[in-house]
């Protein structure tokens, strides 16, 4: 959990200096992300890289790594159906687009405030960016609890990127891959199914 710590820890640094205002002066300030997340990439693409075991992995799952995505999909809408029905502020098909974001709360939120509103928008926003931050800070009990997939699929989209050093952390380099093709495969599936439950 110490690495779950620090992680939070620096979320907390970050926001409070964001609200402070002290980096709004700063050259390509809103960029410093973008490019913090493009040097992390590269930095576990050479973990990875330089690790002959990735082609094994894939080789020995096949076909096989995309039945992640589709348990992640089905675990996720099982799993809102009925709180959407608990909670009655929302319908199914509201609570399933949220869902469909699968953590990548910028995109999914930019569609719904798109076809639907404003506020189910903010919704999807919150919701993917709680689901981006819960494995990064309890992905070393997801491991204990639901074995070595389990923050990988609570990642969802996220596991291609942000939370993939976590996954690589905690789960083992072999589960790199793996976490990177299901995110590939979410986050292409994200606008489709997003955009498929608002329209029917």
């Amino acid at each position: 959990m110490k690495n779950s710590l620090i992680i939070l820890l620096f979320f907390a640094a970050g926001t409070i200096t964001g609200i402070s205002g002290r980096v709004s002066h700063l050259p390509a300030g809103g960029d410093a992300s973008k490019y913090a997340l493009y040097l992390l990439m590269l930095l576990v693409g050479i973990s990875i890289g330089a690790d002959s075991r990735w082609l094994r992995v894939i080789r020995a799952q096949g076909s096989r790594l995309l039945l992640l995505p589709l348990a992640t999909i089905l675990g996720t809408f099982s799993g809102i159906l009925p709180a959407a029905l608990l909670m009655g502020s929302i319908s199914p098909a509201e609570g399933l687009a949220v869902g469909a974001g699968f953590g990548y709360y910028s995109l999914s939120s930019i569609i719904i405030t798109g076809i639907h509103s404003e506020a189910l928008g903010v919704t999807a926003l919150l919701a993917n960016m709680i689901r981006e931050i819960t494995p990064l800070l309890l992905a070393p009990l997801m491991v204990l609890w639901f074995g070595k997939f389990g923050p990988v699929s609570a990642a969802g989209a996220t596991s291609m990127d942000t939370t993939l050093p976590i996954i690589t952390a905690v789960s083992g380099k072999d589960y790199a891959i793996i976490a990177l093709i299901h995110g590939i495969v979410l986050t292409i599936l994200v606008p489709v199914l997003v955009t498929f439950i608002l329209s029917v």
